[in-house]
């Protein structure tokens, strides 16, 4: 946690050191529970009895923090409301390592203490169900997100013969998700030939993607005199009409909770509550915005990521806090999940309560995948 407030922006607010942050701190916590603007008496009422803290300081300090673009008056008569910048601040170096309180704990058990059984042990029931205990812990929107097929990473796959051409491909994946999918060839395989299609990629390509065995086995054939193997031409063959048409396939998407933000005062303009709407309904757009917070290759364990207002490419998010951490097996990012919210949210509360539920995610998966 720093000892100062520094930015680039004019007004040099490291003048204010311990002081502005705890003044920024003040008005931030005001403004969470009332929504409003925050007066200087208001601070001052806070700090009555604290030695320097005159009344005159306060003003001295809350000036600076306008300067440093930390605060903002949305009236000339006004109190003060944070920035996202002063948002940005909190977040980064204000809050210490986010735990959750008793009562949040002793809530969180309740809901998850049913929620294998209720999900039948199903992962994909069992990501929907997390996507509701977000959404009711937050009292926002509780977003879900795990792989595509083309995404999915191999644990078991089966191809089974049905009637003109036609194959059934069920696929495992991580962690132990089934897919279903039927499809037709116009090469006519024995259902020996499918059985040692399916058990060479099992043994060979365990724990890759569909598409990179494709892309691993056409580089076999390009490479060597493999281009005349049947097996493989076999497996190239199964491979490509069993990614026919996924590879456009965004992941899945669990939203719940989007009607909690109607009645909030933070979202009063129609036409941004109508993009805000879209984006909820279209599953790559929500996609696309939570790899942007979650990279595979940035986010290690644990790591909570928050996005706040402009900070947001997408325009229809610009007046949210999206607070994101990613759920992994192994050394594999398998999933997002996340709150979205107005910019006037808990941060601290919040981003325990998706830390908590991401491990707690990965708990409940290791079972799943030790139990198969």
């Amino acid at each position: 946690m720093v000892s100062r407030i520094s930015t680039s922006h004019a007004g040099n607010p490291n003048r204010t050191g311990s002081r502005g942050q705890a003044v920024l701190s003040a008005i931030i916590k005001e403004h969470l529970v009332t929504g409003e603007p925050v007066g200087s008496r208001t601070i001052s009422d806070r700090f009555a009895h604290a030695a320097g803290w005159s009344a005159a300081t306060i003003r001295n300090v809350m000036g600076q923090l306008e300067e440093a673009g930390l605060v903002e008056q949305p009236h000339t008569s006004a109190g003060r409301i944070p920035t996202d910048r002063g948002y940005r601040f909190y977040v980064d170096h204000m809050l210490n390592e986010a735990q959750l309180s008793k009562t949040d704990l002793a809530t969180i058990n309740s809901f998850l203490k049913n929620l294998q059984s209720e999900s039948g042990g199903a992962p994909d029931r069992l990501l929907e169900k997390v996507s509701h205990v977000l959404s009711a812990l937050s009292e926002n929107v509780g977003i879900v997100i795990s792989p595509s097929l083309a995404d999915n990473r191999l644990q078991h796959i089966e191809f089974l013969q049905l009637a003109d051409n036609r194959i059934l491909v069920v696929m495992v994946s991580a962690p132990n998700i089934v897919h279903n999918k039927i499809i037709r060839i116009d090469e006519n395989l024995s259902q020996e030939e499918l059985e040692q299609t399916a058990r060479y990629l099992n043994v060979e390509f365990s724990g890759k993607s569909l598409m990179a065995i494709r892309a691993e086995i056409m580089e076999m054939m390009r490479a060597e005199k493999a281009l005349y193997d049947r097996l493989l031409r076999n497996a190239i063959l199964l491979c490509n009409s069993s990614l026919e048409g996924e590879e456009a396939t965004t992941a899945e998407v669990y939203v719940d909770g989007a009607s909690n933000i109607l009645a909030r005062p933070d979202f009063a303009d129609a036409e941004r509550m109508r993009d805000l709407f879209r984006t909820f309904e279209e599953k790559s757009r929500l996609v696309k915005i939570l790899s942007e917070c979650v990279s595979r290759d940035q986010s290690p364990p644990g790591e909570v990521r928050v996005i706040i207002g402009r900070e947001h490419a997408a325009p229809s998010m610009q007046d949210c806090a999206l607070i994101t951490a990613p759920y992994w097996l192994g050394n594999e990012v398998t999933g997002t999940l996340g709150v979205v919210g107005p910019i006037r949210i808990e941060y601290a509360r919040m981003m325990a309560v998706v830390n908590y539920m991401a491990r707690h995610i990965e708990h409940l998966l290791r079972e799943e995948i030790s139990a198969a």
